[in-house]
This record gives C-alpha cells, structure tokens and sequence, in this order.
C-alpha cells in the first residue's frame, strides 16, 4: 500500500508556446507523515528512438510531508531544443513527472505532447529548421498514463 497518493495534476498553462515553462499543480494525500523528502522530476522525453535525449527539466524536495492533504505548483523549464533530435522536435511525445521516496521510485504519470505550429501555412509547408517561437505544445492532459511501484516505506 501507498502512503503517498497523487490525487489530482492540473496542467496550469496549456496550450502554450513551447518555449514556456512547464506549469503543474500537484494535489496528493499522504496517509501517515513522511520524515524524509519526496523528490519530483519532470522529465521531458526528447526521442522515441532513445532515452539519450531525455532531459530532466526540473527536481525539487518536498518535505517533511504531513499526513493530510498536500498540494504545490511544480514549474521547469522549457526543454533545451539543442539536445532534441531536429527531426523529433515538431511531433508527439511525452513528459513525465515522477515522484520517488529514498531514492525508491514510486509513481510516474506521464502525459502525451504535440508540438506543432497553429499556422497553418507553417503546418503545411514546415521550414526546414523549426521555427521555435512559432512551435506550440499541447498537452494531452485529460488522458495521463500513470504507473506505480510498490517501495518500502520505512527503513529499519
């Protein structure tokens, strides 16, 4: 069993230009308090073909956690396009945000994203180097894939 559960994620700036920070409001529930730190990652999946081009946008501590509800606003950066395959950067792919207790991995909600031009004369004749100030994200935030790992909670 869980003593951390996410209870909801609300993508605070969607759409938005992909040069935008990253904006999610994380609501969980802890059921018995937590002394040490949680630690979220969100992590932006920068190719199909290989994690190589995953970039870790942000990693914050959140704690000592009390048993209760619990809520913040995680904000990241905007991936770096410099470490993004040029051919994957207008397309789908995918961000995670995980969330790990000493260092134990325990959930990881992931989410789809578009990133395409609104123009549509850009959408049907791309340049040949993307155009990042015209490139939007859309993520697809109603349809989250969430998997969770069970850990050991408490040490000793």
């Amino acid at each position: 069993m869980s003593i951390v559960n996410i209870t909801n994620i609300r993508v605070l700036n969607n759409p938005t230009l992909f040069t935008e920070d990253y904006q999610f409001e994380i609501t969980f529930e802890c059921i018995s308090p937590l002394p040490d730190d949680l630690e979220w990652k969100i992590i932006y999946v920068g190719s199909s073909e290989s994690d190589q081009y995953d970039q870790v946008l942000d990693c914050i501590m959140v704690g000592p956690v009390p048993s209760g509800i619990n809520q913040f606003i995680f904000q990241a950066p905007a991936p770096n396009p410099d470490r993004i395959p040029p051919s994957e950067i207008l397309d789908v792919t995918v961000i995670i945000i995980t969330c790990s207790y000493n260092e134990q991995e325990f959930v990881r909600v992931g989410y789809y994203v578009n990133n395409e031009y609104i123009e549509e004369e850009l959408r049907e004749n791309p340049p040949e180097r993307v155009v990042l100030d015209k490139l939007y994200r859309n993520i697809l935030a109603d349809k989250p894939r969430v998997t969770r790992r069970p850990i050991k909670w408490q040490c000793g």
